[in-house]
């Protein structure tokens, strides 16, 4: 107990000297952006969150506040225990995400909800989802991540429901990574492209797929060569973070999340991608809150929760790559676009006003530590 709270005491100091970027490297793009007279403030599209963990009960009355004051919509997951599979309990959940909505924000902001993939899902119920309003099933391979036991175990069992939702209109956002034991942990989205979503592809190829939180050159070149009904959700961490972040002065348990994050070539070709203006990566933050003593244990839980601090966070990552004049059609336009949905039609303001990020937010009866904690983020959401 005394050397888990030691470790607690010192992680928040340890973590503020963590930086993502080498050092030439930050101070290069810092002095590239005084001297292009980069903007100090940017005025957007309200964007949308096209990649967001609630939780439920006291947990998700603490962190839905953070997105509705920023974002629209946002797409909500189902890996709930036990998981949103009918569009029944997805209705339900709606209700609940609502409820936690602050009055200001209650008819500005929409969440947009989807239904867990299993291996029996029915065709039936893909209609009955549509009707519900449902914009989406989630694929997990079964264990792939946090409450996802229930997932696929083979996407051929799921072909008739992938073609009803083909014909519904209906999107498969997928994470991408295989549970095989004799595969690599950083080679598991590699693998899920070549043996997984390539042969799902082929099978269903007017299906809409969101291949989410991509984290490796591969993933960013699969998507960018891909056909137009294939798009992806990028997280801030895998654009401001490598590997490294996870063992920065001791085992970091706040910088692991699933996917992992990849070596710095994979975080270099997932940021450029993010930045290069394709309308094919948008913004999915994969906002995914833990108790804090919960990451710090002995099997601590994936996840990064930066619903508080993405968007500053995006802005950072778009000005390092000299990008801020992408930044609004990456938040704001190209995921309405590929879900078929409108833009909104309102603003947000980003200013360059430097911040501390708080070492915890509340989280229910808990506490839950955020991307950030402890550093300045160089940008704000006014």
């Amino acid at each position: 107990m005394q050397r888990c709270a030691t470790f607690a005491r010192s992680y928040s100091a340890a973590v503020r000297q963590r930086r993502c970027y080498p050092a030439s490297r930050r101070h290069l793009a810092q002095a590239a952006a005084a001297a292009s007279g980069a903007p100090d403030e940017l005025v957007i599209t309200r964007p949308d969150d096209w990649h967001l963990h609630l939780r439920d009960g006291a947990g998700l009355q603490s962190v839905v506040p953070h997105t509705a004051h920023t974002y629209g919509r946002a797409v909500i997951m189902p890996n709930l225990v036990p998981p949103i599979t009918t569009a029944a309990a997805a209705v339900d959940y709606r209700s609940r995400v609502l409820a936690a909505v602050p009055s200001s924000r209650s008819a500005a902001f929409t969440p947009l909800m989807t239904c867990y993939l299993t291996d029996n899902t029915a065709p039936e119920e893909v209609l009955r989802a549509k009707e519900a309003g449902v914009v989406a099933f989630k694929l997990y391979p079964a264990g792939a991540t946090t409450n996802s036991d229930s997932g696929v175990t083979d996407f051929t069992k799921c072909l008739p429901t992938l073609k009803a939702m083909a014909e519904a209109g209906l999107l498969l956002l997928v994470h991408g990574e295989v549970t095989d034991s004799h595969v690599d942990f950083f080679d598991r989205e590699k693998v899920f492209i070549e043996s997984k979503l390539k042969p799902l592809l082929d099978a269903v190829p007017e299906l809409r797929v969101v291949m989410e939180h991509i984290t490796t050159r591969d993933a960013a070149e699969f998507v960018a060569a891909a056909p137009a009904n294939v798009a992806a959700s990028v997280t801030p961490q895998h654009m401001l973070m490598n590997r490294n972040a996870l063992f920065q002065g001791g085992l970091r348990p706040h910088a692991f999340c699933l996917p992992i994050l990849k070596r710095e070539e994979h975080r270099v070709a997932v940021a450029a991608a993010a930045t290069s203006g394709s309308s094919k990566f948008f913004l999915g933050t994969d906002s995914a809150p833990h108790p804090k003593h919960a990451k710090e244990s002995a099997c601590g839980c994936a996840g990064l929760f930066s619903a508080p601090v993405a968007l500053a966070l995006y802005a950072h990552a778009f000005e390092q790559a000299d990008a801020l004049q992408h930044l609004e059609a990456f938040a704001s336009f190209n995921g309405p676009d590929f879900y078929g949905l409108p833009r909104n039609t309102d603003k947000v303001t980003l200013r360059r006003q430097p911040w501390a990020v708080p070492e915890t937010y509340e989280f229910g009866e808990s506490v839950v530590v955020p991307m950030w904690a402890g550093q300045q983020c160089p940008w704000s959401v006014v």
